[in-house]
């Protein structure tokens, strides 16, 4: 599989790729939550210039997973430090996660884990053929309207994309607390090729995953009563 042509890719009048996030601002950081965040950020901050080779950011690693919108990085910071030889690149746009993130890499002493602060469509685009061996996607914004569905991370193109990427027999992890998002990604997922979804059995998609720690999001949607998740795991051919 080939990376998709620019003609491909959702754009903007503007003719850049479409973001699949509204807004970036939030919450201002504290004095000391930004300090920290200008001192650290530059080290760990992924700037594109082309193609990149994740090996390069991680040379010793065994494996290389991307978390596409992190939020406030809970279940980044605890996968990296139980697998150090992992390399992990953690996407999000929003400051408020970004500085989240700084302060576990910080506190923890995360020595694997580097950050994009873009679009993670763009970080897909930039990565070689077969590069990644896993990917999640977990609790990502539903976009509930309509007119909205466009910006739904899950879309042809992008699980085109993420075909292209993650090597064969990796796995694309989804997660999500909206039944309509989650029979969206599945609908989807089916009618992707490249694709595999093989359940061990009925409804096992709603058992976290193994060492599974609830994001504030899942426990967002538990306090508000939405206590059904999704957890879907999605195999590259």
């Amino acid at each position: 599989m080939t990376k998709s042509d620019d003609h491909q890719l959702p754009k903007t009048l503007s003719g850049e790729p479409r973001a699949f996030f509204g807004r970036r601002s939030g919450k201002k950081l504290h004095g000391g939550q930004q300090a920290e965040f200008d001192a650290t950020l530059p080290e760990l901050e992924i700037k594109l210039d082309g193609s990149l080779d994740p090996k390069t950011l991680f040379p010793q690693a065994e494996k290389i997973i991307v978390e596409i919108g992190y939020g406030g990085g809970e279940h980044l910071a605890l996968e990296a430090s139980r697998s150090p030889t992992t390399g992990y690149i953690g996407c999000e746009v929003f400051t408020g996660g970004i500085g989240k993130m700084v302060q576990a890499v910080n506190a923890q002493g995360l020595r694997n884990v580097r950050l994009y602060t873009d679009d993670a469509f763009k970080l897909l685009l930039a990565l070689p053929d077969a590069s990644l061996d896993e990917v999640y996607l977990l609790y990502p914004d539903p976009w509930p309207k309509t007119r909205h569905h466009k910006r739904r991370f899950v879309s042809p193109t992008t699980l085109s994309e993420l075909a292209r990427v993650i090597r064969p027999s990796g796995v694309f992890h989804f997660a999500s607390d909206i039944e309509d998002y989650a029979n969206w990604t599945l609908a989807h997922i089916l009618r992707a090729p490249a694709f595999s979804f093989e359940p061990r059995t009925p409804g096992d998609w709603h058992q976290p995953y193994p060492g599974w720690q609830a994001t504030r999001y899942e426990q967002k949607a538990r306090r508000e009563g939405r206590m059904v998740s999704f957890y879907f795991t999605f195999t590259r051919r």
